[in-house]
């Protein structure tokens, strides 16, 4: 990691990479590596794709260290957010901010508001009930005591956006995780439902629950985990449904008397919805009264709209730490949508809109994204093109920084399955990695690299199995991968 900063430093400074020693290496060829561990699960039916060379600073030197069918196209799983990263930061800049914004075609006459109040969502991929809070504080501030109308939702810049996913289909009506959670421009919490679940004081009596950002009772909770005693150990199953009472988040299982409480996370069946919700309740604990019901919107406010109070959300470098550290489908595809210029964007749309900086790229080759979270297997590249894309985010001196500072090191990333191999995999390697398992699995991974001589390389692979192939645990691919790139590592 320390090799990482201290170029990304040097690169903001603009002081050349390149020692005198490294300098004089680039006059000669690399010693010879390549994928022969990890391509030994085409042994077992597997297609794939790999691909690393060096990159030095003279752009003519590109030194292949190892390649498997390179030019193959495959599914990328979530490496596709390397690409999202990369067009947005190219599109956006590093310390672009999305906006969120009240504002009303009414005036605000002795407090109260004549007319509705609009919630104009930004496309925030990282808006959260904080934010929400602030904005609502800050309407208090401008004045606002009463709305004479209703409070109004607005997705006009997206929303709702269509399933492409059964995943994501699926979840419109019922749910077990987060990810699957729809899509909005006016989204907030990453479109999901946070309850917490705490243990009562005496065993055998139901678990104490509530949601996580209100006190009030926004949605259903069919509460049916019990309190055991202690060390008897917490099991908790959660399932959002819809049905006529709207969401209601089912809870099964047991907690310990002596555990600590737990948020649990699952997706809206409508994340504007959703918004709506919160933010009336914080408007009320506010002490601003809205008279009418709340409604959400897929059209624009008027020009004559007033802006009343705002928000910025967090720099695009922060949302891509979360969004690459944590693979968060949900902000991966609001962002790419907000690279779609056209109002009301859909996921393909969106993936056109990431593909088409990729494209531009000479020599990357074919490139087709349905997503920008890479949630699907119908998206395709190759390890060449991967790579490519990655060259040339590396030669952007002003943008590599906070694109490289997203990937994850072995050795300290958030996601634990990657912390394995020797201590040069582990510490040399910034890697972004890639999963799905249905309806065939996918293991795939892509990133930079630092050579025992100081030189930087780039490495992409991608495994693709089919119908007929066993499941593929990440041990299988990132052990030989380990010991493939250890051997180019030490080499050069």
């Amino acid at each position: 990691m320390t090799h990482f900063f201290n170029l990304a430093a040097r690169l903001q400074r603009g002081i050349s990479v390149v020692s005198i020693t490294t300098a004089a290496l680039l006059a000669s060829s690399p010693l010879l590596a390549d994928f022969n561990r990890l391509g030994q699960l085409a042994d077992k039916g597997f297609s794939i794709s790999a691909e690393a060379r060096l990159l030095d600073a003279d752009s003519n030197v590109n030194a292949l260290l190892g390649s498997l069918n390179p030019e193959r196209q495959m599914s990328p799983a979530s490496v596709t957010k390397t690409y999202l990263a990369a067009a947005a930061l190219n599109r956006f800049g590093p310390q672009h901010r999305f906006t969120s914004q009240l504002v009303s075609s009414g005036r605000v006459d002795n407090g109260v508001l004549r007319g509705d109040l609009v919630f104009e969502g930004g496309g925030d991929p990282g808006l959260t009930t904080e934010n929400l809070w602030r904005l609502v504080q800050r309407l208090h501030l401008a004045g606002v005591r009463d709305v004479d109308g209703a409070l109004v939702v607005s997705q006009w810049r997206f929303g709702p956006v269509d399933c492409i996913t059964t995943d994501r289909c699926n979840a419109l009506t019922q749910v077990t995780n987060a990810y699957s959670a729809p899509l909005s421009s006016a989204g907030v919490d990453f479109g999901t439902w946070c309850v917490n679940v705490a243990p009562a004081a005496v065993a055998g009596e139901p678990a104490r629950v509530g949601l996580c950002d209100s006190q009030a009772p926004l949605i259903t909770i069919d509460n049916q985990v019990t309190t055991r005693p202690a060390n008897s150990g917490t099991e908790i199953s959660a399932e959002r449904v819809t049905d006529e009472r709207g969401d209601v988040m089912r809870l099964t299982g047991q907690i310990s008397t002596n555990a600590s409480a737990q948020d649990i996370y699952r997706g809206a069946g409508d994340a504007a919805e959703k918004t709506a919700q919160v933010l009336l309740s914080m408007l009320n604990q506010a002490g601003i009264q809205v008279r009418e019901p709340w409604r959400v919107s897929s059209t624009q406010p008027p020009s004559t709209a007033q802006r009343l109070a705002a928000i910025d959300g967090q720099p695009l470098q922060e949302i891509l730490l979360r969004i690459m550290n944590y693979s968060n489908n949900y902000m991966a595809d609001v962002l790419a949508l907000d690279l779609v210029e056209t109002p009301q964007a859909q996921l393909r749309q969106a993936g056109q809109a990431v593909a088409a900086y990729a494209q531009g790229l000479p020599g990357h080759g074919p490139l087709t994204l349905y997503s920008g979270s890479g949630l699907t297997t119908e998206n395709r590249t190759s390890a060449q093109g991967v790579n490519v894309m990655l060259e040339d985010m590396f030669r952007q001196s002003a943008l590599f920084p906070s694109f490289v500072a997203a990937f994850q090191s072995p050795a300290n990333g958030v996601m634990r399955f990657i912390r394995r191999g020797s201590a040069t995999f582990q510490n040399n390697v910034m890697l972004k990695t890639g999963t799905l398992n249905q309806p065939f699995a996918v293991r795939a991974a892509a990133g930079y690299f630092r050579t025992a001589q100081g030189r930087w390389g780039v490495f992409s692979v991608l495994v693709n199995g089919n119908g007929s192939t066993p499941y593929l645990s990440w041990s299988e691919v990132l052990d030989p991968l380990s010991l493939d790139l250890d051997a180019m590592i030490l080499a050069n």
